[in-house]
C-alpha cells in the first residue's frame, strides 16, 4: 500500500436542500483514459485547483493529489488511548465516542491507491482500533437537480474518480459512513466496544433523566407557587 498523508481542512461546502438519494447498485460505466488523456486531465485540473492541492503526474503513469473524505458516522467509534498508540503490545486502553459532525479530512494518496486503502489510512489517521470492514467509502454526486450517494466497491480508485469529475466538490465528493446492512451487527464488534456502547448509553440515559427531574421539579415548583397563591387568607 502506498504511503497517504494528511491534512486538516475545517468543513466541505454545504449542498443546497434537494432531494437526497442512496443508490447501491448504480454505477457509472468505467471509462479507462489513455496516458496522454491523463496528462491532459491533469493539465486541465491543476488550472481550477490551488498550487496545494493539484496533482502530479510521474514518469512511471502513476499520479498523485488529494482527496477529501467527509465523515458522516452515525454510531461511535473505538479509539486507542494515547499511551497504547505506537505500541506493538496489545492494550485494552480503548475509549468509544461519537466523531463531531462535519469532520472532514484531505488525504494525499495515489492512482493505484484502492476505496480499502483509504478506509484503512483514515482509520489509522484516527487511531481507530475498529475493523475497517465495518466502514464503507461512498460518492456523492449532482444528477438532474438531485444529490445521490453511491457506494464505492474496495477496488475503485477514487482518485481516479476525482481526476474524472474535476476539482469541483458539488460534482463528486467523498464520504465515510458504517456499512448500511438495515440492523447493527453485533456480534462484529468486540467485547471492550460492546462495553463501551454500553457506557455511553448509561451516560446519555442518565443525563436524560437529570433533564426531565429538572423540568418535573421546575413544574412542582410553579404548581405549589400557585396553590399557595391561591389558599391564602383574603
Amino acid at each position: 500500500m502506498a504511503e497517504l498523508s494528511f491534512t486538516g481542512v475545517p468543513s466541505l461546502p454545504q449542498f443546497p436542500d434537494l432531494e437526497i438519494k442512496d443508490v447501491q447498485k448504480e454505477r457509472d460505466p468505467h471509462v479507462y483514459l489513455s496516458k496522454e488523456e491523463v496528462k491532459e486531465k491533469i493539465q486541465s485540473y491543476n488550472s481550477s485547483v490551488t498550487d496545494k492541492l493539484k496533482m502530479t503526474l510521474n514518469a512511471n503513469g502513476i499520479y498523485t493529489g488529494f482527496i477529501k473524505v467527509q465523515m458522516e458516522l452515525c454510531r461511535p467509534i473505538t479509539v486507542q488511548s494515547s499511551q497504547s498508540q505506537g505500541s506493538c503490545a496489545p492494550s485494552n486502553q480503548e475509549t468509544a465516542f461519537y466523531l463531531p459532525d462535519g469532520c472532514v479530512n484531505t488525504l494525499h494518496i495515489s492512482s493505484t491507491n484502492t476505496v480499502r486503502e483509504v478506509i484503512e489510512a483514515l482509520l489509522k489517521k484516527f487511531f481507530v482500533a475498529d475493523n475497517p470492514a465495518k466502514f464503507a467509502l461512498y460518492k456523492r454526486c449532482h444528477k438532474e437537480d438531485q444529490v445521490y450517494t453511491c457506494k464505492l466497491s474496495d477496488r475503485e480508485h477514487p482518485l481516479y474518480l476525482r481526476l474524472v469529475a474535476g476539482p469541483k466538490t458539488e460534482m463528486l465528493s467523498f464520504v465515510l459512513r458504517e456499512h448500511e446492512t438495515g440492523e447493527v451487527m453485533w456480534e462484529a464488534f468486540s467485547i471492550p466496544e460492546l462495553q463501551n456502547f454500553l457506557r455511553i448509553l448509561d451516560k446519555e440515559e442518565n443525563d436524560q433523566l437529570q433533564i426531565l427531574k429538572n423540568r418535573y421539579a421546575a413544574y412542582r415548583g410553579k404548581l405549589e407557587e400557585a396553590l399557595r397563591g391561591v389558599l391564602k387568607p383574603g
